[in-house]
């Protein structure tokens, strides 16, 4: 799964496509999630309003999805990157239901939610009853052998102190520190945003990454009082209603890479062009300060000319495309930075791993000096992913200041994978099967003042009309961010077409 074939469609001559000249032409650069929604949005929102658009999706790639990508091995469902969807963030599921494959989300294995930590060269449970980093059940905190008796007193004042007064952006560390203590910083902040972010805790934005802790300190006065608040409205809500409260994460049963094939196949309205490369956008000569439109400029082909262009690619890509008429928003955009990864997955027969996997993986800290950021037991966080008497674990390499790691080539980052997995959880047998996927600076890095910068980046855009930013590198990395961004930038550009 993953590669989507359109080249009947991309081949197909524009005018036989669109139809009819005079529409609204809009050209999407990047065929990632964010596009690929921004696309299907546009299709969609413009059919039903009567105002349809003429739309373009191009993709440098043979394939569409971008870190999205899925593969069936002998029985095995691999994810090369994200695997699942967070449901508190209902953009995704909205969109899995709007496109018909609603039925085919499964949850994750809930009665084995149980997430390690390694510290120390040990493995220890986080305490039950943490929502993101923070305690809602005093029992299972005061039980746990992670903490100190200090910390988890640090931990249990944070219900008494005030909010803090300003309303600036700070980093994660200095918010965690300050709310919950140095311990729960280490041993359970910084673990868990390396994990999702590939960064560093003491240099992301609060306000960018994690903008929820800060609205609970805010509106409740406190983290504890707040997540309390909102888990007693959500139950309530679900009983009201008679709902069964969602997992935490769901899926496709064959994996993300469905979504991809299900939007694709939905977007009859759209011309598809894979393979081929934008090598810059042209603003075309207008008024006295606005243009007429822009050029699109391909690598192999004649310019398309579009009355807007969404720019779907990594920062560092929409620079290059916008710097002959826009330098200073080409530096702006340069200036988020990416870092590197690689996902290794091992296939393990069951009776080869001492350990009962009895989890959704392992967490580990940077003062660990190990070469894993974390790693997923993903046959028991989806148990259909492997098949019987196998198991599945996903390791993460690579990362802020992790990245000369991946300089190995694959057979070396799979020795590494299996030494670390020998260490931590005692696995002594080889693999009986091995993926790498390598993910060049596809982790865009919010750092502190991050969401002002990407108003400015914005406003810069402001002289140009009809051109768009949307993806990971600005307002949310996870899928579900993505596809907010990309069907609110569809709306802002049907907005501007009245």
């Amino acid at each position: 799964m993953g590669e989507f074939d359109h080249s009947a469609r991309a081949n197909m001559p524009q005018s036989s496509v669109l139809s009819a000249h005079h529409l609204y032409h809009v050209v999407i650069i990047g065929g990632g999630i964010a596009g690929l929604s921004t696309a299907y949005a546009l299709q969609e929102r413009g059919r039903a309003t009567g105002r349809p658009v003429a739309c373009t999706l191009i993709e440098a790639s043979q394939r569409l999805g971008g870190v999205i990508f899925t593969e069936q091995v002998d029985g095995f469902v691999i994810e090369a990157g994200p695997d699942s969807l967070l449901t508190q963030k209902p953009w995704g599921l909205e969109l899995c239901q709007t496109l018909g494959i609603g039925d085919r989300l499964i949850g994750t294995n809930d009665r084995q939610r149980k997430i390690y930590l390694l510290w120390d060269g040990r493995l220890y449970a986080l305490p039950e009853g943490l929502m993101l980093i923070v305690p809602t059940r005093l029992a299972p905190l005061l039980r746990s052998p992670l903490l100190s008796w200090s910390g988890k007193m640090r931990m249990g004042l944070e219900y008494f102190l005030p909010p803090r007064a300003s309303h600036g952006d700070e980093s994660l560390a200095e918010f965690v520190r300050r709310r919950l203590g140095r311990e729960a910083l280490e041993k359970i902040a910084e673990p868990l945003l390396a994990g999702i972010y590939a960064g560093s805790a003491q240099e992301m934005s609060l306000l960018a990454t994690f903008p929820r802790l800060r609205e609970l300190e805010v509106a409740h006065g406190g983290l504890i009082r707040g997540m309390l608040a909102q888990r007693r409205a959500s139950r309530h809500l679900a009983s009201a209603h008679h709902q069964r409260v969602n997992p935490l994460f769901m899926a496709p049963r064959q994996g993300m890479a469905e979504i991809v094939q299900a939007l694709s196949a939905r977007l009859d309205g759209v011309t598809v062009r894979l393979g081929e490369n934008v090598q810059r956008v042209v603003p075309r000569a207008g008024g006295a300060t606005t243009p007429q439109g822009y050029a699109v400029c391909l690598e192999r082909a004649a310019p398309l000319h579009a009355e807007a262009v969404v720019f779907a690619t990594p920062a560092y890509v929409t620079a290059r495309l916008v710097e002959g008429f826009h330098p200073a928003l080409a530096d702006a955009l340069r200036a988020i930075p990416y870092v590197s990864s690689a996902t290794v997955s091992l296939g393990y027969r069951r009776t080869d791993v001492p350990h009962p996997l009895d989890g959704f993986g392992v967490l580990v800290g940077r003062h660990e000096r190990r070469r894993i950021m974390a790693a997923t037991w993903t046959s028991t966080k989806f148990p259909h992913r492997a098949p019987p008497g196998s198991v599945l674990i996903r390791s993460f390499v690579g990362g802020a200041g992790r990245e000369a790691l991946l300089a190995l080539d694959n057979a070396a980052l799979i020795r590494l994978v299996c030494e670390e997995l020998g260490e931590i959880l005692h696995i002594t047998a080889a693999p009986h099967l091995a993926r790498v996927y390598r993910w060049e600076r596809a982790n865009p890095q919010y750092l502190v003042g991050h969401l002002g910068r990407v108003d400015a980046l914005e406003h810069m855009l402001a002289p140009y009309p009809g051109l768009f930013l949307t993806g990971s590198a600005y307002r949310g990395v996870g899928v579900p961010d993505c596809v907010h961004q990309g069907t609110r930038t569809a709306e802002r550009i049907l907005a501007s077409h009245l």
